[in-house]
């Protein structure tokens, strides 16, 4: 944890914030952090700062006092249409994503998803968002991304994805797929990465029909969490070049 997570919520008073349970040990049994520590905080939807620890009770509960001076970590403007992956593979992805600053996740049936996937609990707000939480903790993000369960593929690209305001960008091999690290961004990214069986030609045929270029990361048949990673850390790269360029 490399900064203690605050819900606007939890504020009361001279900005203060009692942590209980994990955050609590956290401070107290790995920062050693005693009252007059500093410890790193970030609020959820805003700023970034530090907080000074002001009361340790007996019942192991932490006061803090935040000041959040610093803001928050420039926005990606990554948006990830992803077919749903196996839950435990879907599991593992929510911390990740949320680290990396993606904005929206979009989890969407495909050909070759298995339809029993969308019975899993991990698809519940109660379940994901401490994951997206723990994410925010490790990166020192403040945004937590939005998450949308999409059923239905076609409608979703033909009556909403076709008016991206930005790049639309399709992970698939293919002889005329772009290498993704030469993909040229523009404005608000949005990347749609298929099941692990692939996307169908059909798939393929209706996001290029709205505006989705391939992009490939090579001949090798990835597992989605990998392709997810190796995507999304490459449109870091590309953003920090046009950043650099800019």
């Amino acid at each position: 944890m490399n900064q203690v997570v605050i819900k606007p919520d939890e504020l009361h008073g001279d900005r203060q914030v009692v942590l209980t349970g994990r955050r609590a040990e956290h401070v107290l049994g790995v920062l050693r952090k005693g009252v007059g520590g500093l410890v790193r905080v970030g609020l959820l939807g805003g700023g970034r700062g530090v907080a000074e620890v002001v009361a340790v009770k007996t019942d192991g509960d932490v006061s803090l006092r935040c000041a959040f001076t610093e803001p928050a970590l420039p926005p990606t403007g990554i948006t990830l249409l992803l077919a749903l992956p196996r839950p435990k593979v879907l599991r593992r992805l929510f911390a990740p994503l949320a680290g990396w600053g993606v904005e929206t996740l979009i989890l969407t049936n495909a050909a070759k998803v298995e339809r029993v996937y969308f019975d899993t609990h991990w698809l519940q707000p109660e379940q994901y968002e401490p994951l997206l939480i723990e994410g925010l903790e490790q990166s020192g993000e403040t945004r937590m991304p939005k998450v949308r369960v999409e059923r239905r593929l076609k409608p979703l690209v033909e009556d909403e994805l076709t008016h991206w305001p930005g790049t639309r960008l399709l992970l698939h091999p293919g002889a005329d797929a772009c290498p993704a690290t030469q993909a040229r961004l523009a404005g608000p990214t949005l990347v749609a990465i298929g099941p692990e069986g692939g996307w169908t030609d059909y798939e393929v045929a209706l996001l290029r029909m709205h505006g989705f270029r391939c992009i490939t990361l090579g001949a090798r048949i990835l597992r989605s969490d990998i392709a997810v990673h190796s995507i999304i850390g490459i449109l870091h790269g590309l953003l920090l070049e046009g950043e650099a360029n800019g």
